[in-house]
């Protein structure tokens, strides 16, 4: 990160659109309604965001169709949207300063994590898919001498996005870069609290080259833009990353139109595990604080339970704790600042409730617990650690997506499987210790979608992405993610020769 930059300057000066990206051009909403985009550091508007509902979506989903079916984009050779995409990721990295201080101003992360982390791995990821465009091959058949059984992928269609707010930018990117690459139209929608980089985004990629109608943004409320992108009869696709209960609705959704394929990436309440034989319990403490503290605590693979062997329990949490007290809030335009704002109000009040609630529960409140910087207008909680915590518990089983560690013990490796899957979720696991016998047969029991062995969410865009259970089906990341934005088409030919 460029150590120059004055954020706050920089601040001041950014005037960021508020307006939905429909068939190559900024709109407002055809109702004339808006909504205001926050900055959850100080609670005041940043501007007034497009509210579309379904008549924008018509029009959004009409323009991806007709895109679609021209072919611009969709029976492009793979080698010229190769350059695109990739012209498309380079202006990303131009504006990178930009982009991280829209992701900075509307979601409260600090800027040294959105300038180094979310922006500079958004764009490797449209890189990356960039470059697998003409990698990969379709497949023959061993159908015999008589007859030739081609099995090829097809773009799916129409493809809608509905994309979360903790991670605007790169959750984003893991649906634009597979969705494209594969030749689809694209109609993303942002989450209401964090429109302003996807806004921004179709900007750049209007300017990388990729054609009018295949890469719209729509903004709007998750009741009105988001459900009638899940009802349209139109829409070939919905991939969703947020809550199990939303991602629920669009399973709905499908079955009450077209049948729609869903890709669903959902909650999480992820076991961090500490066995008795770590050996660097220093390294697993720094892990367990940064696995619930980073990003406020707003990530759906958040290690929000911490596993500790009860031999070591006292002398290890005293360790997570201590680490914790390093990462109190602050401003997130400071680029000093580890931990910024919690996004709105509402889920502030949300995490609050739920520590509330947890001491209520019996659970100890080992530190943190409180609502800070209230001066600022901004919406900021403390670190929050609880001891003592029972698996039944609320706070060790519904998603808070906050920075609240709920820490509990357990006797040996069998109960430790045991309490990590017990459930509803199953998106991410971590385990630490210095038996291979022990991290590789926890490994395997362990009913997640990613398992870590000695590190915390460790990985880059060659794995793929997403969970078991109620934490939803489909994968992002890898060349595993083209699957759910291509079709299988077997094309068999009889041979008279």
């Amino acid at each position: 990160m460029d150590a120059t930059v004055n954020w706050k300057q920089a601040a001041t000066e950014l005037k960021p659109r508020g307006q939905s990206f429909i068939d190559g051009k900024f709109v407002e909403a055809i109702s004339g309604k808006q909504f205001d985009a926050i900055n959850p550091a100080t609670g005041k508007t940043l501007t007034g965001v497009a509210s579309s509902d379904k008549a924008d979506v018509d029009l959004a989903v009409k323009s991806a169709r007709r895109a679609f079916d021209s072919g611009v984009w969709s029976r492009r050779s793979p080698a010229e949207r190769k350059k695109i995409l990739q012209r498309f990721g380079e202006l990303m990295l131009k504006h990178a300063d930009e982009l991280a201080l829209l992701e900075t101003l509307n979601m409260g992360k600090p800027i040294s994590d959105a300038r180094s982390i979310d922006v500079p791995g958004s764009a490797n990821t449209i890189l990356w898919y960039a470059e697998a465009i003409d990698k990969i091959y379709d497949e023959i058949a061993p159908a015999g001498s008589g007859a030739l059984g081609m099995i090829t992928r097809e773009p799916v269609g129409v493809v809608a996005a509905v994309v979360p707010w903790n991670f605007p930018l790169l959750m984003a990117c893991w649906k634009i870069g597979p969705a494209l690459a594969a030749g689809n139209s694209l109609i993303l929608k942002p989450a209401e609290q964090s429109p302003l980089s996807a806004i921004r985004l179709a900007e750049l990629a209007a300017e990388a080259g990729i054609p009018q109608g295949v890469f719209n943004v729509v903004t709007g409320l998750g009741e009105t833009a988001g459900m009638a992108l899940g009802l349209h009869m139109d829409v070939d696709c919905v991939t969703f990353t947020g809550s199990t209960e939303v991602g629920k609705l669009f399973m709905t959704y499908s079955a009450k139109s077209n049948m729609k394929r869903v890709a669903l990436e959902c909650g999480g309440k992820t076991p961090h595990i500490v066995m008795a034989d770590c050996g660097n319990l220093d390294e697993a403490a720094t892990a367990a604080a940064l696995g619930i503290f980073f990003n406020q605590g707003e990530v759906c693979n958040a290690g929000s339970r911490l596993l500790v062997d009860a031999r070591i329990k006292d002398e290890f949490l005293e360790k997570v704790v201590a680490v914790g007290n390093t990462l109190q809030p602050g401003d997130p335009l400071d680029a000093g600042t580890r931990l910024g704002a919690i996004v709105s109000k509402t889920q502030m009040d949300r995490v609050l409730e739920y520590i509330e609630i947890g001491s209520k529960e019996g659970a100890e409140l080992k530190s943190g617990g409180k609502q800070v910087r209230t001066e600022s207008g901004g919406y900021f909680v403390e670190p929050t650690v609880f001891d003592n915590v029972d698996n039944k518990m609320r706070i060790a089983q519904e998603e808070i997506f906050g920075p609240v560690l709920s820490t509990i013990t357990f006797k040996d490796a069998e109960e430790a499987v045991s309490i990590a899957n017990d459930t509803i979720y199953g998106l991410a696991a971590a385990v630490w210790t210095d038996n291979i016998d022990t991290a590789l047969s926890t490994a395997r029991r362990l009913r997640a979608g990613s398992v870590w062995v000695n590190n915390f969410d460790e990985s880059n865009i060659t794995m793929p992405f997403g969970g078991y259970k109620q934490s939803g089906f489909g994968r992002d990341k890898s060349l595993h993610a083209i699957d759910k934005y291509t079709e299988l088409k077997a094309t068999w030919i009889k041979i008279r020769a």
